[in-house]
């Protein structure tokens, strides 16, 4: 067992994680558990074109070859058939392989491998589709750090499996660590980045006393903590919890085909078993024979075995999901686009989504008078900020990458707070204004909403810089276009002045600001109670509000691996413009899986009624039936077209 080997044997088999990725199996053997079941069905989909072909020179072998179909999906296809039986539920499964395996007894084994391969591959893509919801709990548990510093009364400090720290335990976080657990600030002063938890990426300074939550980036300081919740209670786990309930309380979408599955299933079923016993009484017709009820009642069972109706809707969502993948859009399953067809509310998250997410240095403000010019106060701040990590020392390295490189002696970070040096004898101080205020008497300062100010102390010289959260190109133009069609809601865990400034800016009417990740979730929740909700976003705040709205869209390029896994769509490229495109696509696929439906249904009518009454032969039947599978087909390829 691994050092981290208990916590994996617990969160494994408690999440309900896809079996490929169980910490229990070798790397070389994980690749082959990875979607089994549609390798399994493609290699039948093969053999079975393969009997096909071989039954036109030898019967032996064209079945010899059969017999793996069968074995390969007809096996737990046969399975599947019993235990429904067991519980009492016949569904359209149960038709599907009864007819698959009573053609075998008239001779049609071809058309029965036909129906079980079909069989299979839907089940396969409807798997692989239904475990994308276990992926985000994954990645939520790869940044949650198992192991935290434990600092005992005496200084020394030993390494403890974060689920056996109680609280009041004294925990040490050093610079680029992530918080384990939830405390609070006891010794030492840092900036931390709250991105996981609020989806804004601004760094925010803690000292002694201050509060801290599991998930923060410490960015540039040792803080000692004393741990206020268990790891059960920890924020990171509080999240973990919030997707696993969105996605539990998700709405199942019930399609035309689901709801009237059983009874069809059971009506042709009991029809066949009527036909077979009670036409030699009216019909006088013999009970055995090519001219017998039994042989009548197997040929109607087969006609009427939903072929068409099986690949009704598969294919139609496969080629708008191909569609789809084109344009850059990625969707995780055909259900999304029932659910987008019918949605007339959507929400997005500020940073990330509506803006760039990353801080963008808007202008170098002099004072009065000064002799040294914004450029020159800007190298001087990128000498300083280049030997730090941090969303301002991003913003100031990238303004002035094409200014002339400065340098700088005696640095010094002081955390929390800011940084500090000499250039050419001359002191240099940029932080936050407590930081400088203990330097120089500041004036008073009003920043435009959504402005972010730095101050930048240049001998007695005060610089300022300000920072800004910009905006997407173009998303103006997009939310005006997607009003026309939806109710637009902004909701972002950013401070109500900024979240004010943007909404204002785009026109949004409705938005809520201050927001965490539960917080999201509620009120998702509440406008789900009355509206069909698309939730866009990026962050791992954001992805219980993702998973709980009817369908949720995240960004690809800037979302977190968290926030992909618990949407059920993911814009690649960011185009936010390929929202209102969607939209169009899931109302044409909607109508197209109608028109299948429809289509097929009345395939099998024609096939079944005459085979029944013996005025068409089985081949006949067949043809008219799997000619019906064609149209169907080729109907769903109309949605290929972007």
């Amino acid at each position: 067992m691994t050092r981290n080997g208990p916590y994996l044997f617990d969160e494994f088999f408690a999440s309900g994680k896809e079996e490929s990725i169980s910490p229990f199996l070798t790397p070389k053997s994980r690749k082959y558990a990875k979607n089994i079941a549609l390798k399994s069905a493609l290699l039948s989909a093969f053999l079975l074109a393969l009997a096909f072909g071989l039954s036109f020179y030898s019967s032996i072998y064209s079945n010899f070859t059969l017999v793996f179909v069968y074995v390969l999906v007809g096996t737990p296809a046969l399975i599947g058939t019993i235990d429904d039986i067991r519980n009492l539920e016949i569904n359209i499964d149960v038709l599907m392989t009864l007819a698959a395996f009573l053609s075998v007894l008239i001779g049609s084994q071809l058309e029965g491998a036909l129906l079980l391969v079909l069989f299979a591959l839907s089940g396969a893509m409807e798997s692989a589709v239904s475990s994308r919801a276990k992926g985000a709990l994954h990645h939520l548990h790869e940044i949650t750090p198992h192991f935290a510093t434990v600092v005992d009364d005496k200084g020394v400090t030993t390494q403890k499996s974060v689920r056996e720290i109680p609280v009041g335990t004294h925990v040490l976080v050093k610079a680029g660590e992530i918080v384990p657990l939830d405390g609070e600030v006891i010794s030492g002063r840092s900036s931390l980045n709250l991105v996981h938890l609020t989806g804004e990426s601004h760094p925010i300074p803690k000292e002694v006393g201050d509060t801290v939550q599991a998930g923060s980036r410490n960015l540039d300081g040792s803080i000692t903590l004393r741990i206020t919740k268990s790891s059960s209670e920890s924020t990171l786990s509080r999240i973990v919890k919030l997707i696993h309930d969105a996605q539990e309380a998700k709405p199942k979408l019930e399609r035309l085909f689901d709801r009237f599955s059983k009874v069809y299933s059971m009506s042709i079923i009991l029809l066949s078993a009527l036909f077979a016993l009670s036409f030699p009484f009216l019909f006088h017709i013999p009970f055995l024979g090519v001219e017998g009820s039994l042989y009548r009642a197997l040929a109607f069972l087969i006609a009427a075995s939903p072929c068409a109706l099986i690949i009704a809707t598969p294919t139609a969502y496969l080629s708008a999901l191909s569609a789809s993948a084109k344009k850059g859009v990625l969707l995780k399953g055909g259900v999304q686009l029932d659910s987008l067809a019918g949605c007339d509310t959507i929400v997005f998250d500020k940073t990330g989504t509506l803006t760039t997410g990353e801080l963008t240095l808007k202008g170098v403000t002099p004072p009065p008078g000064s002799k040294i010019s914004s450029d020159q106060a800007l190298a001087l701040a990128a000498a300083l900020e280049k030997r730090v990590t941090h969303p301002i020392s991003a913003a100031i390295q990238k303004a002035a990458a094409d200014l002339p490189a400065q340098s700088v002696q005696n640095f010094r970070a002081h955390a929390g707070l800011g940084l500090s040096g000499t250039s050419n004898g001359t002191p240099l101080y940029i932080g936050n204004r407590p930081f400088i205020e203990e330097r120089t008497k500041l004036p008073e300062i009003h920043p435009k909403e959504g402005e972010l100010i730095a101050y930048f102390l240049i001998g007695d010289e005060l610089f300022l810089l300000s920072f800004e959260d910009e905006l997407r190109d173009d998303i103006g133009e997009t939310l005006n276009q997607l009003k026309s069609n939806y109710q637009v809601i902004m909701l972002t865990g950013d401070h109500y002045d900024n979240a004010a400034h943007i909404a204002k800016t785009l026109g949004i009417d409705n938005f809520q600001a201050d927001l965490r990740p539960d917080k999201k979730l509620d009120i998702i929740a509440e406008l789900a109670k009355n509206h069909q909700i698309a939730m866009c976003g990026d962050g791992i705040n954001d992805a219980p509000a993702l998973a709980r709205a009817h369908v949720g869209i995240a960004m690809g390029k800037v979302g977190s691996d968290t926030a992909i896994d618990a949407s059920d769509i993911v814009i690649l490229n960011d185009d936010l413009n390929l929202i209102a495109w969607l939209s169009w696509k899931a109302k044409q696929t909607m109508r197209i899986v109608r028109e299948n439906l429809i289509l097929a249904l009345a395939v099998i009518t024609l096939a079944t009624t005459p085979a029944l009454l013996g005025f068409i032969p089985l081949w006949l039947a067949v043809i008219l039936h799997e000619g019906g599978t064609v149209v169907v087909g080729l109907n769903s390829l109309r949605l290929l077209k972007k």
